[in-house]
């Protein structure tokens, strides 16, 4: 399921727990280095530091975190935050390593991963979603799916594996073990995944033709281009099926998609962020971050002047009527 992430990435929570044990344990005038008659101070440091675009960004997820997390952080579990652990780093090997590199304690990576779960459940807390959100979620819903497929990164592997899957008694399965590039080689190429199946699992480009395919059909290549590169996939459909046109069948995955997207639009959460920033009051008292919540105080401000329009409005449509019948 596509979900907004706002887990921030191993240098953003390096960086934020790198500021946090500086302010706890060093004083603005305690040396950084020393040269001929001159010195570089924490002092120096943050006046330089502070200014710079990515510390900017830095303070401002700290602030949404905090806020965040003093309204919403109890609905936060500890198996979410497990899961939420599990999914980015997979086994305990690679979180050891990469714990270990960044000088990161369990601990730490838990809070902090706490804290952007809070932030994903306040977002949940205010979406409110109508009929037509459904019907849009439901139009672009594909029902779960199971399929074979096979991922190379040429052009030319890729129509050598088509020919080999076209063969007379052609075992797919074992032609993707053989060639595939994907996870799901090691399971004979098998996936299962539904219109709501992130593009890092199966990219938009395969589920876009897979759902036009009869039980057994076989794609041709399919060209799937990312920030890494063009990659070539080819898909054989094993069990497709036609959702009908019930969607009560299928209301928690309708509700679950119709929340996603919109969390997923920007303006929805920058609305939202605004308002809990407002009902925070919070205040920037350092001059040098005045404008990093701008973007959320001028969508409050934008609504509060959008409702105010419309009370005026309707109080000046009021008193027209009431002189009118009065006449």
């Amino acid at each position: 399921m596509k979900k907004k992430n706002f887990i921030l990435s191993l240098t953003g929570l390096i960086s934020i727990l790198g500021l946090a044990a500086c302010s706890d344990s060093s004083d603005s005038e305690d040396e950084i280095a020393t040269m001929e008659g001159e010195q570089i101070t924490v002092g120096d440091f943050y006046d330089r530091a502070k200014t710079d675009q990515n510390n900017q960004q830095i303070v401002l997820d700290m602030i949404i975190s905090q806020v965040f997390t003093e309204k919403y952080g109890d609905e936060v579990s500890d198996d979410e935050v497990d899961q939420q652990i599990e999914d980015t780093f997979g086994d305990e090997d690679t979180l050891n390593q990469q714990l270990e590199s960044s000088q990161m304690s369990r601990s730490e990576l838990e809070e902090t991963y706490r804290e952007s779960l809070a932030v994903q459940k306040g977002l949940e807390d205010h979406v409110n979603l109508s009929e037509d959100d459904l019907n849009e979620a439901w139009d672009s819903y594909h029902p779960e799916v199971e399929a074979q497929l096979i991922a190379v990164t040429s052009e030319d592997e890729a129509n050598e594996v088509k020919d080999q899957v076209e063969e007379d008694d052609a075992d797919f399965g074992e032609i993707a073990e053989e060639n595939s590039v994907a996870p799901s080689a090691d399971n004979e190429g098998t996936v299962t995944f539904d219109s709501a199946t992130s593009a890092e699992e199966v990219p938009d480009e395969v589920k876009e033709q897979a759902w036009d395919l009869e039980d057994g059909e076989i794609t041709d290549p399919i060209e799937v281009s990312s920030e890494y590169g063009s990659g070539f996939y080819i898909l054989r459909m094993n069990e497709n099926q036609d959702k009908g046109e019930d969607m009560e069948e299928y209301e928690e995955q309708i509700q679950e998609i119709a929340t996603d997207n919109q969390i997923n639009d920007q303006e929805f959460t920058t609305q939202v962020i605004g308002e809990e920033l407002q009902d925070a009051n919070v205040r920037i008292q350092d001059e040098a971050f005045s404008d990093i919540l701008t973007q959320f105080t001028d969508a409050t401000g934008n609504q509060e002047e959008s409702s105010n329009s419309s009370e005026n409005s309707s109080e000046e449509q009021s008193t027209e009527e009431t002189e009118n019948s009065s006449e």
